[in-house]
């Protein structure tokens, strides 16, 4: 944090980094020292409101307020005159929430951002509060911000701006759990109820649900400048029964390549996939998008993932292993659109 970070009409620093997470593999468990809320899947956001105006700051660093020019000016229009607050931004479209939609939001056109800001409006998920009323709370334990918290919520009155919902009791937060990764949610946040608030500190428990899809290998990518393969390009059949490019996965064991490699060319054929294919229209196109080589869809993989976003999945997924008891023709999206 400089100098230059330092704005005098902000209780706190713009630089402020937001409290992290490690990831687990289960939530932690000592009664009454927890509480458990829902991780919720938009833009984490440190929102700041001082004589100066409101500022919107990323995980980054980066400033999101022209993006996001509802959040700002409801957050500009709210009684309260100072105050910094932790939260995400979260965007729903026909009801469901969308990721999607938050990325069309990075845009160089203050148009688009403008007329997209009417047509889906953004809300501000908070379920922290670092400063209120001229005073810094990132000393006091969580017990306490959240009754702050709560309080300041209350009396916003906003449908636009909500309170993250929380809960001491582990079965609760496990089913949770269960819940998320299909929805607007991918996992659950634990923090210790007497911490206080440790910007750019790792201690935070984040457990993600992790499911299992099996895929078909439709392309692959070689490694750079390298002539072995780097990710397996994978697809599900869907109600067509066309062959859609859901994803990737890089966690090929380098022992493995090399014969890979050789069984994947000999299966070299075009398209590859048959309905949505790499190299298409979508915020994951790259430079590379188009470098693939098809192959016949004839390799079936259990991958594990984390979430999906529309009709894709969000992330890399992680190689298990290979499935030649399953037909190609038997992976369909039902896999990772069930409810």
């Amino acid at each position: 944090m400089t100098s230059k970070d330092v704005n005098p009409s902000f209780r706190l620093p713009l630089g402020t980094a937001p409290m992290e997470a490690k990831l687990a593999d289960t939530l932690p468990s000592d009664i009454g020292q927890w509480q458990y809320e829902p991780k919720w899947d938009g833009f984490r956001c440190l929102a700041f409101k001082g004589d100066g105006g409101v500022d919107l700051r990323a995980k980054s660093g980066k400033p999101l307020g022209r993006y996001f020019p509802e959040v700002v000016s409801m957050l500009r229009e709210l009684k309260a005159r100072e105050f910094v607050v932790d939260g995400e931004i979260v965007i729903e479209v026909d009801g469901s929430p969308s990721f999607d939609a938050l990325q069309m939001r990075l845009h160089p056109a203050e148009s688009r951002i403008r007329k997209l800001s009417v047509e889906t409006p953004a809300r501000l998920i908070l379920f922290d509060i670092l400063a209120s009323a001229g005073a810094s709370l990132m000393h006091q334990p969580l017990s306490a911000r959240r009754e702050a918290l709560e309080a300041f919520v209350a009396s916003a009155g906003r449908t636009d701006l909500e309170l993250s919902r929380c809960t001491q009791n582990l079965a609760t937060a496990t089913k949770w759990l269960g819940d998320s990764g299909l929805g607007s949610t991918d996992g659950v946040i634990a923090k210790r109820l007497h911490e206080e608030y440790r910007p750019g500190e790792r201690v935070m428990v984040k457990v993600k649900r992790l499911r299992t899809a099996d895929c078909v290998v439709g392309g692959f990518r070689y490694l750079a400048k390298t002539p072995e393969v780097g990710s397996l390009l994978l697809g599900l059949y869907n109600d067509q029964g066309k062959l859609d490019h859901v994803g990737f996965t890089s966690t090929i064991a380098r022992d493995d390549r090399a014969k890979l490699t050789r069984e994947l060319e000999a299966l070299r054929s075009a398209p590859g996939f048959t309905g949505k294919a790499p190299g298409g229209p979508s915020r994951w196109s790259t430079e590379r998008s188009g470098q693939w080589e098809p192959v016949r869809p004839e390799l079936v993989a259990e991958v594990r993932f984390d979430h999906v976003t529309g009709d894709r999945f969000r992330h890399g997924t992680k190689f298990l292993r290979w499935r030649p008891d399953k037909a190609p023709r038997q992976c369909g999206f039902e896999q990772i659109l069930k409810k």
